[in-house]
């Protein structure tokens, strides 16, 4: 049997071999939203010069886009980091998410659908890494309780394989990560939003919602 690896900890061995010396070496940090980043900015900002790339063709209506975009930019404004942070934006491309999407839209949150997306938005994400020289790329996504550390990971080195540039391992939500993006939320007043993004798990969210409506009448 396989033991489990611990992406935590095998991030914090890599950052400790980086050169203490010189300019710190790049990542391009493919970003979901501001409240997930803001944990992942502050534990990586001292290592590395950062790159946000706002890629998420799963995010709809595009107006929740917008919003979850324009947070993002305000929080890398108003954040203190060690190192500058610099925000990379792509063009909204709904298009891919529902053509990968297709098939699965009955698929359960954080199933086969939702592996898709991590690699959809992953790809891209080494992809243009690899364009711009990069030393590392990651996700925040594994911030989030609800993500799958190890797929994200596995995508993660895949890709950078198919675009030759390194993934760093992540599992953000260890060392409380998540907690700590929630009270830099607080500290923000950053938006958070009660569903992923796409419109499969915001029909998840309101069915729950009514199922809790139901079970206190």
């Amino acid at each position: 049997m396989t033991p489990q690896r611990n992406f935590s900890k095998e991030q914090e061995r890599l950052i400790g071999r980086l050169p203490k010396e010189g300019p710190p070496p790049t990542l391009l940090l493919h970003a979901c939203c501001a409240p997930c980043s803001s944990a992942v900015l502050e534990r990586l900002s001292p290592y590395f010069a950062i790159t946000l790339l706002y890629y998420n063709p799963n995010i709809a209506p595009f107006a929740e886009y917008q919003k979850r975009e324009a947070e993002l930019r305000r929080l890398v404004a108003e954040m203190d980091l060690p190192n500058p942070v610099s925000f990379l934006p792509c063009a909204y491309d709904g298009e891919a998410f529902e053509a990968m999407a297709q098939g699965l839209e009955d698929a359960p949150e954080g199933g086969a659908r939702c592996i898709k997306c991590y690699r959809l938005r992953l790809r891209e994400a080494a992809r243009a890494a690899g364009e711009g020289g990069f030393d590392y790329f990651t996700t925040t996504l594994s911030i989030s309780p609800l993500k799958n550390a190890p797929a994200l990971n596995r995508i993660g080195e895949e890709v950078g394989e198919e675009f030759g540039v390194k993934h760093l391992p992540s599992d953000f939500k260890k060392k409380d990560g998540y907690k700590r993006s929630v009270e830099l939320s607080h500290q923000f007043g950053l938006y958070r939003q009660d569903y992923c993004g796409c419109v499969y798990s915001q029909r998840e969210r309101a069915r729950q919602q009514v199922q809790t409506e139901k079970g206190r009448e």
